[in-house]
């Protein structure tokens, strides 16, 4: 088929490699516009524009798929049907309908629990067991279309953002090539969302990402999991030159009671509000992650200590 690709981040990029190698006709790839990193501010094409790039393919960046110039260009393209993983923009109708066959998302959870900007984060962040990936047509409602493929994943208990990203982008990108050949031979079938057990999966905010030790282990656990690698749940650490900021990357709840914030060994197992937290992989400010038992040699932190 002829098709527009649109995604921007890693997650988009397996999907994208694996439509490329399905042979299908991708007349262009959208892509948010290259954005200013590092101390240089220097501009960095996203991963799904490096790699349309690499391919040779036709590129666009567009503000806004609102411009009437770029709703006109996409028409142009005389689409069979448009892809769509997490590009970044909130697409209006006339993109949608564009395509002769249709524009389909792939999304990371199973709708209709957790639409919206931050589905993997949130899920884990709830403890949910279970998540997935689907294929749906887009409607101009968020992540309300009906939907054509799914398929289930479990959430194991060290399982962070980082993880289960890198499986679900695998997964999604195979579903998403399987439901695109269907939709091709016409074969698709289409389920309409449940209205029951909606849920929004609402963007992370910088705020949430500190660490209340008052909180019960279980649920402080699942948000160090759910908010690493990026942005990290952290809290501050005493020192002899103040207080240091520390993101938790990994961790695992056990059973053990103390002042919450206390630490209780000398392997970093900390109180809460009810059970404690073992740390397992850590970030000091400024530098690089660390297993917990490299990070201590480096920084011993005593029983007793209470952490912020």
């Amino acid at each position: 088929m002829r098709i527009a690709f649109l995604g921007t981040p890693d997650f988009a990029l397996a999907a994208l490699r694996r439509i490329v190698e399905a042979g299908h006709d991708v007349a262009c790839v959208y892509s948010q516009p290259p954005s200013p990193r590092g101390r240089g501010q220097v501009l960095k094409l996203s991963p799904v524009h490096a790699f349309a790039a690499e391919q040779g393919l036709r590129v666009r960046t567009p503000v806004s798929m609102r411009d009437p110039a770029e709703i006109d260009a996409f028409e142009a393209l005389g689409l069979d049907a448009a892809a769509v993983v997490a590009f970044g923009q909130i697409l209006p109708g006339a993109v949608l309908d564009a395509p002769r066959l249709g524009s389909f998302n792939l999304h990371g959870s199973l709708l209709p629990r957790w639409r919206g900007a931050a589905p993997i984060q949130r899920a884990i962040m709830a403890g949910d067991p279970v998540t997935g990936v689907e294929v749906m047509r887009m409607t101009e409602g968020l992540d309300e279309g009906p939907v054509l493929a799914s398929e289930s994943l479990r959430i194991g208990p060290l399982d962070t953002t980082g993880t289960l990203h890198d499986r679900m982008a695998a997964v999604g990108a195979e579903l998403l090539s399987r439901t695109l050949a269907d939709i091709e031979r016409g074969v698709a079938r289409e389920t309409p969302q449940a209205t029951d057990g909606v849920i929004y999966a609402k963007k992370i905010r910088a705020r949430e990402a500190r660490i209340a030790w008052t909180k019960p282990a279980a649920e402080i656990d699942r948000k160090i999991r759910g908010l690493s690698p990026f942005p990290g749940a952290w809290f501050q650490l005493p020192t002899d030159k103040g207080p240091v900021r520390v993101k938790v990357l990994l961790s695992a709840f056990e059973e053990a009671s103390g002042e919450p914030g206390e630490v209780l060994d000398d392997r970093l197992l900390v109180a809460t509000g009810e059970g404690a937290v073992r740390l397992l992989r850590v970030q000091r400010e400024g530098r690089g992650p660390q297993d917990v038992e490299a990070f201590l040699r480096g920084q011993p932190v005593a029983s007793g200590t209470l952490l912020s």
